[in-house]
């Protein structure tokens, strides 16, 4: 049986509007977010992912583990950016050091250093604030959308029957597998297997997670097999597909889907004018020569 996420209703900022309304808004805030390098004009951004966030009545036990997961991620990539100055190649030319970092050791006859420029720097916050803020945004989506609508939400957006009813099971198939995960590795610590005491290299661990990896994956296969006869069964694809749920703009959404329009354009004028590139304070850079 498929299963979704934790959705439940809430009086809060996202609920209050139409699910297509709400999609609408988020890709035009995700290209927005992407033209633009400079910090200043990606605080923006950062400030509208915050107030979703804040006003979108979630627990912090319920998107613990995602975020978690997502802000360690990318902090390790932007500390990762930082040290070595791999990324920001392509968006700055020079650099101005602040101060360099020597190690006492020799490696090879190589001794390790560390640069710290005022590229460096400013391009690790700007590559925070814009992908923190896209992550938070798509956080959002599975926790404050009714599962119910996923099919009729993409539906609504244009697309096909078929690519709606796919975008509907994506959604689900994550939460679905990690339930599967779940029960096998229930099932097999019963039996007396002990995951916890795994030893050995990555591949010999890799081996002896198999008892819970084959189950899992065969699993999925016939499910996904039963999904298949049952859409058959009821002749998905040789008309129009009807939904049980209908969606209706008011006009809170269509104020909505306007703001997300006019980011983007506003976004789009402002990349084409040469603005929002990589950008660092004048002042730092004359201070540090």
């Amino acid at each position: 049986m498929l299963v979704s996420w934790r959705y439940r209703r809430r009086k809060s900022f996202i609920q209050s509007f139409d699910p297509r309304a709400w999609v609408i808004f988020f890709l035009c805030f995700l290209f927005s977010t992407l033209f633009f390098w400079d910090v200043r004009f990606l605080l923006p951004f950062l400030l509208i992912a915050l107030f979703s966030l804040l006003t979108s009545g979630l627990k912090w036990h319920e998107i613990r583990r995602p975020f978690l997961f997502i802000g360690i991620f990318i902090i390790f990539f932007t500390i990762l950016t930082f040290l070595t100055g791999r990324g920001g190649e392509e968006v700055y030319s020079e650099e101005h050091l602040i101060r360099q970092f020597a190690a006492p050791f020799m490696i090879l006859g190589w001794r390790p250093t560390l640069d710290v420029t005022v590229e460096r720097s400013f391009f690790a916050v700007s590559q925070f604030a814009r992908v923190f803020s896209v992550s938070m945004m798509t956080i959002l989506i599975p926790y404050s959308l009714n599962p119910a609508h996923y099919g009729i939400t993409f539906k609504g957006l244009g697309l096909s029957d078929k690519i709606a009813y796919a975008m509907d099971l994506t959604m689900r198939f994550i939460p679905t597998f990690g339930r599967d995960f779940q029960m096998t590795m229930d099932a097999q610590r019963a039996r007396g297997y002990e995951i916890e005491k795994l030893s050995g290299g990555i591949i010999e661990q890799v081996r002896k997670l198999g008892p819970i990896i084959v189950p899992v994956t065969i699993h999925a296969i016939i499910g996904s097999e039963d999904i298949i006869d049952a859409m058959d069964l009821r002749a998905f694809g040789v008309g129009p597909r009807t939904w049980l749920a209908q969606l209706t703009y008011q006009p809170r959404d269509r104020v909505l889907i306007a703001v997300g329009c006019l980011i983007l354009f506003v976004s789009t004028v402002l990349t084409l004018s040469g603005l929002g590139r990589f950008w660092v304070p004048p002042e730092l850079i004359a201070l540090v020569k």
